[in-house]
């Protein structure tokens, strides 16, 4: 193991970086070397740049893998070998933000109805209705099971006052006709 790599490693493991991000970061720094045919740290901020573009025009990595590169070489120029001026030639690339598709209401009461049995369409009506994660919504359908609920129940708002003085985000609520299909559901359940 070569000195550079040694106080690499030294300096990952002693901020406790994870053994998966320690391998790429320790193969990215190795990559930049061989690029190059030289040592990493004989290496300046023209070939940082020369690097940046080669890795997404000629090898087309994607934003977010040219990021851990970028990332991997600024924790080796900057937290190794102390070169913090470095960190300025190693912008991140930015990745474009894509806008989720929207379903249209008639997508949504078809992918609805195409769940195969009644738990499904449960969670689907419930995700769609009100937005919540995964995890909330195993939450919430414990919480519904203990208590019996009627549709007037789930379709309750906050007034936007109480929100803001609860310190609570306003979340969107069941439409009424799902909010009868969930309480039915979860009576059957």
């Amino acid at each position: 193991m070569t000195r550079l790599r040694r106080m690499m490693l030294d300096e990952l493991q002693r901020r406790n970086y994870s053994e998966i991000t320690t391998h790429k970061y320790l193969r990215a720094v190795t990559d930049f070397a061989k690029h190059f045919g030289k040592s990493p740290d004989k290496l300046g901020p023209n070939e940082l740049r020369t690097y940046q573009a080669y890795l997404l025009k000629e090898r087309k990595l994607t934003p977010g893998s040219a990021v851990n590169c970028v990332a991997a070489l600024r924790f080796f120029f900057v937290k190794t070998l102390k070169r913090y001026q470095f960190r300025e030639f190693l912008p991140y690339p930015k990745d474009r933000r894509r806008l989720p598709t929207v379903l249209s209401p008639e997508e949504v009461s078809r992918l609805i109805n195409a769940a195969g049995t009644l738990f499904r369409r449960t969670l689907l009506i419930t995700l769609y209705g009100t937005g919540m994660r995964r995890a909330e919504l195993e939450s919430s359908a414990r919480w519904l099971r203990l208590n019996r609920l009627t549709a007037s129940d789930l379709c309750v708002r906050k007034s936007p006052e109480s929100v803001e003085k609860s310190g609570q985000r306003q979340k969107l609520v069941l439409r009424r006709e799902y909010a009868s299909a969930l309480c039915d559901a979860f009576s059957r359940l």
